[in-house]
């Protein structure tokens, strides 16, 4: 009989991928609670299913089978990606927890003006204006973020502030 998991993994094992599918509709309602209670965020517990089914088409042809299901295979694969999630997502918060908080830059009074002028300028200049001026990065880093060299970086910033500078002084000038 093809309805129960040993028919269906008899097709997954010949490259069948809705019986892969009608495996994950059968089993995916056990392998989220089981993911849901090992992990604290919903959408990681949906991610260690997803993933616990991609290991499931791509090792098929060593998966073991209990009694002719893949289920128990999938449940411990299931808690493995629930901990390297659990792990990473630790990583991650002890890497936020370590990073530096940049100060807030104070705009300008009115900033309106300024910022006109600023999207009147060439996306390429734009970009360095504000990873520098307003975000304030290193024209080193400024380089490495946008693929260009650091002469590069210099020139457009220095084009882009002439243009800036000329702009506002107009518009000074009108007020």
């Amino acid at each position: 009989m093809e309805d129960d998991d040993a028919g269906l993994w008899a097709r997954v094992l010949r490259g069948d991928e809705l019986a892969l599918a009608a495996l994950f509709d059968r089993h995916e309602v056990r392998l989220f609670r089981h993911a849901s209670r090992l992990l604290t965020h919903r959408e990681d517990a949906k991610d260690a299913v997803a993933v616990a089914f991609f290991e499931l088409w791509r090792k098929r042809a060593s998966v073991r089978l209990v009694d002719g299901s893949p289920l128990p295979w999938l449940l411990n694969t299931v808690a493995h990606c629930a901990r390297n999630l659990e792990r990473s997502g630790r990583r991650y918060r002890a890497l936020l927890d370590r990073a530096p908080v940049a100060e807030p830059v104070s705009p300008p009074h009115d900033d309106s003006e300024v910022m006109a002028a600023l999207r009147r300028l060439p996306e390429r200049e734009q970009a360095v204006v504000v990873l520098s001026v307003m975000e304030g990065y290193p024209e080193r880093e400024i380089a490495h973020v946008l693929g260009i060299p650091v002469g590069t970086v210099k020139s457009r910033l220095a084009r882009a502030k002439t243009k800036l500078r000329g702009e506002l002084a107009q518009e000074g000038a009108r007020a």
